[in-house]
């Protein structure tokens, strides 16, 4: 059994089972790729997550009403508004989207799940999708991975995608996903949106288990600015056309689930990397904490400091910004004594202030480089977790102050 990696710069492969198309509607500028249909074969098994925001938007709340009454045919997603905080107009409007593919493509209008990202708080242009669903419903080919992840973005400067192939007991299946997101970041599912697709055959409550765990390891771990978008959705499908039938517990799903979490983890990211005005990566690695719980919460409140990240943008080893943002992290009666900060390889903090053996050039030294990981040692247990971040930069502002213009 193995697993080949393909890198976002290769081909995606096709998976079987699975059609796409792009088309461009207008919605937000003309001549614009903004709206994408994804048709999945029928007899597959489709597991989403959502996100948490309790403004969650239209298009989150009828895709939940379709899922809990029949399994998907149809994934209809727009870009540039995203029909949220629109109220019940809003859901009617998700709705006539659906209906418009359902009855271009013959099929119940439950079986259509919408997504829509963009600006919160417009009404969505129903006409324009409606107008804009059959053309790329003639369209839909098995190749159009790459033509799609380009139809997803909002202000996402390059697409997000991948692909895995994967050898069990002598039979190849495949792994291909895209993802969109960075800004407004900072999944609870799971602004994101990610549609993964394999032609393994699994069933729905193993898919969904093995999407949750995927999930809570990638999308669920990666933060841009703290904030949670009303439209996040992760979705997988599992058309069963190669053949290959997966189980719970089975050696071969095993392998399925890390190729799933790799994947999973790269696309999250990658959309840190491309995270609005972000020059630089940031993996936060919290160890030897109480819980998971304790760890993340140390790691977030690194990752969400506006004086850390702009250090960060500055490759300025202002050290005392990350001490200061462990310190004022909820965990009760830390033992100041037996924490340790590192950047990369460099000790900065120990026994309650700078590590003896730090100097300024050696913390210059990796606040240089484009990818560093800040490792905060706890000493008060077993349990550790990962968060990944990105820096402030003057873009960030500029690109935020100048979304809706």
């Amino acid at each position: 059994m193995s697993i080949m990696n393909t890198s976002s710069d290769s081909p995606l492969h096709p998976v079987a089972g699975i059609r796409l198309a792009t088309a461009c509607a207008g919605i937000k500028k003309p001549d614009h790729r903004d709206l994408v249909v994804i048709e999945i074969a029928e007899g597959s098994q489709t597991a989403a997550v959502f996100t948490q925001n309790a403004f969650c938007a239209a298009p989150v709340i009828v895709a939940r009403e379709h899922l809990a009454v029949t399994t998907p045919g149809y994934l209809l997603v727009n870009t540039g508004n995203a029909n949220a905080g629109t109220g019940k107009q809003g859901l009617a409007d998700a709705r006539a989207c659906c209906q418009a593919v359902a009855t271009a493509a013959g099929c119940q209008v439950e079986a259509v799940l919408p997504f829509s990202t963009g600006v919160i708080g417009e009404p969505l242009p129903v006409d324009k999708i409606t107008a804009a669903v059959p053309a790329a419903l003639d369209k839909l080919e098995v190749a159009a991975w790459e033509d799609a992840t380009w139809g997803i973005l909002t202000t996402d400067t390059k697409p997000k995608c991948l692909s895995r192939k994967l050898n069990i007991d002598g039979q190849s299946i495949c792994l291909t996903g895209m993802a969109k997101g960075s800004g407004m970041i900072r999944p609870d599912m799971a602004t994101m949106l990610a549609y993964i697709a394999t032609d393994a055959e699994i069933d729905a409550p193993d898919l969904q288990a093995c999407l949750q765990s995927a999930v809570d390891q990638s999308f669920n771990r990666i933060t841009v600015d703290g904030d949670t978008s009303t439209n996040d959705a992760c979705l997988l499908m599992a058309t069963g056309k190669s053949g290959l039938c997966l189980k719970q517990g089975d050696a071969g799903f095993e392998l399925f689930s890390q190729a799933l979490n790799e994947l999973c983890v790269e696309l999250a990211k990658a959309m840190v990397r491309d995270g609005e005005g972000a020059t630089k990566l940031i993996n936060i690695e919290v160890m030897t904490g109480t819980s998971t719980e304790e760890c993340l919460d140390v790691a977030y409140t690194i990752a969400h400091s506006p004086l850390v990240k702009t250090a960060f943008f500055a490759s300025d080893p202002n050290w005392g910004r990350i001490l200061a943002a462990v310190g004022r992290a909820p965990v009760s009666k830390l033992d100041l004594d037996k924490v340790k900060i590192y950047l990369d390889e460099v000790c900065i903090v120990e026994h309650g202030g700078r590590s003896p053996g730090y100097t300024e050039e050696q913390g210059q030294q990796v606040m240089d480089r484009n990818e560093i990981t800040v490792r905060v040692e706890l000493g008060r247990g077993q349990a550790q977790a990962n968060v990944w971040t990105c820096d402030f930069s003057y873009d960030y502002v500029r690109i935020n102050a100048e979304y809706r213009t």
